[in-house]
């Protein structure tokens, strides 16, 4: 996963959408765009979570997922298996404790939404 510092700005050429948009009405404008930024207005909503496995899962969108807003470190595993290429941590967040989070949970029961072709998109087991 990446991540994009906080104080620098997100790519001016992405899609940035509100977590209260429809991915699948905007499937037309998604599938043209190389990077999508999804909103977390606050660490408590997580309708970007449900708009990244649409888009993954759904609209197959092969594209980079960003998530942005209050993004908390321990966020990181579910945002990972949500699709998530990068994300923006919300100021005053550790990246070295968010690292440490990706590597809490190493197994799953399901599979994820990852991008296609990535070594993660593989199941395990299955």
């Amino acid at each position: 996963m990446q991540f994009i510092p906080p104080t620098q700005p997100l790519p001016a050429d992405a899609l940035h959408l509100a977590n209260t948009d429809d991915v699948l009405a905007l499937a037309g404008d998604i599938a043209a765009q190389h990077t999508v930024v999804l909103n977390f207005p606050a660490w408590t909503d997580g309708r970007a979570y449900s708009q990244a496995v649409l888009l993954r899962n759904r609209l197959r969108y092969a594209g980079r997922l960003v998530a942005s807003g209050q993004v908390l470190a321990d966020m990181l595993p579910l945002l990972r298996r949500c699709g998530f290429d990068a994300v923006q941590l919300s100021p005053g967040q550790s990246q070295a404790v968010a690292e440490r989070a990706l590597g809490y949970f190493d197994g799953h029961y399901q599979r994820g939404a990852r991008p296609a072709g990535s070594a993660a998109a593989q199941p395990t087991g299955a």
